[in-house]
């Protein structure tokens, strides 16, 4: 509680600036990670399981109709790999590659979009804090040289509030952003990692 009221006299102090874009890139930071973390962990990789056991089953009986078939029915990434290879299957293995490595071509970046900015808001909120840190800490000095000595204590307790103020926000703006930055790049390296992995056994599984 006493957290927020230290937040809520920053957004009423001089740096009230500083607090509302500190604001405005946690909301930005906050629509992305929960646009990426939808794509990637539900678009991309949800039901992969299932997925490749079906494909499995389907390599295994010989029927490679009912596989690819099926395979088109699905969007994830994972899924678009494993097309390319069965589409490709009866041209030889460097058709196969060549499609595999088109299909990674678009998939890829595609998965690790927007991924950086998460780290990009954090050293921006990291800085704009150090900016409100800064002004504050001017107030200060200004305080001890300039003010009247009546006013001197008020307009010091000020400009430390700006300052612990600012820092405060930009911090719980920058952390946040650096743990989703990290959850959200080790998923999109997962995925394209799993990808690799899956597409290569399926090559080998036509191929024999």
């Amino acid at each position: 509680m006493q957290m927020i009221n230290f937040l809520l006299l920053g957004f009423q102090s001089a740096a009230a600036f500083i607090m509302w874009v500190l604001l405005f890139v946690a909301f930005i930071a906050l629509g992305l990670f929960i646009e990426r973390f939808y794509y990637l962990f539900f678009k991309c990789d949800w039901g992969t399981g299932a997925f490749m056991s079906t494909i499995s089953k389907y390599i295994k009986a010989g029927d490679f109709d009912r596989a690819s078939k099926y395979a088109g029915t699905v969007t994830t990434p994972l899924a678009k790999g494993v097309m390319s290879v069965l589409i490709n299957r009866t041209k030889g293995p460097k058709a196969i590659k060549k499609a595999v490595d088109e299909v990674f071509l678009s998939e890829g970046p595609r998965i690790k979009r927007n991924v950086f900015l998460l780290n990009t808001f954090a050293n921006l909120a990291t800085l704009i804090g150090l900016t409100g840190t800064i002004y504050g800490t001017m107030e200060c000095f200004d305080a001890i040289a300039n003010a009247p000595a009546a006013q001197r204590a008020q307009q010091l307790a000020a400009g430390i509030s700006i300052t612990m103020s600012a820092t405060l926000m930009g911090l719980l703006v920058a952390v946040p952003c650096i743990m989703a930055h990290g959850l959200l790049s080790g998923k999109a390296d997962k995925i394209v990692e799993d990808m690799d992995e899956k597409t290569t056994k399926l090559i080998n599984a036509v191929e024999e």
